[in-house]
């Protein structure tokens, strides 16, 4: 399954979630990410069946393998960027909006040669 911008948006907040917390349900990331309940039951449902992640008999949402690795190679890609926008001057909260857009389409060969520069 080829992922959406939207897909590792979702993996990426599932991710961060898990960070802090022992346990992440569909309820926490829609009020992570400001979406309704449907739009993220579709959107968990979609990673289900796309093997990004699992969801046991209690609702709690788990990262697979493949799912963490997208996880962090997003989160990964913001937090670089994010530090590259702020060296070159660019107002932090600016700096984490746009990298938080670019992180989902720079191609790996260009976000190498930027994270060489860091």
């Amino acid at each position: 399954m080829n992922l959406q911008e939207s897909g590792e948006m979702y993996l990426e907040t599932i991710y961060l979630l898990s960070q802090k917390k022992a346990s992440v349900r569909s309820i926490d990331v829609a009020e992570e990410m400001g979406y309704s309940k449907p739009s993220v039951s579709r959107a968990v449902g979609l990673l289900k069946n796309g093997g990004f992640i699992t969801v046991d008999e209690n609702g709690f949402l788990k990262l697979s393998d493949i799912g963490i690795r997208v996880a962090e190679r997003t989160y990964e890609r913001h937090q670089v960027l994010t530090g590259f926008f702020v060296k070159l001057g660019v107002d932090p909260e600016i700096a984490s909006e746009d990298a938080c857009k670019i992180e989902h389409v720079i191609s790996s060969e260009t976000f190498a040669a930027i994270k060489a520069q860091l």
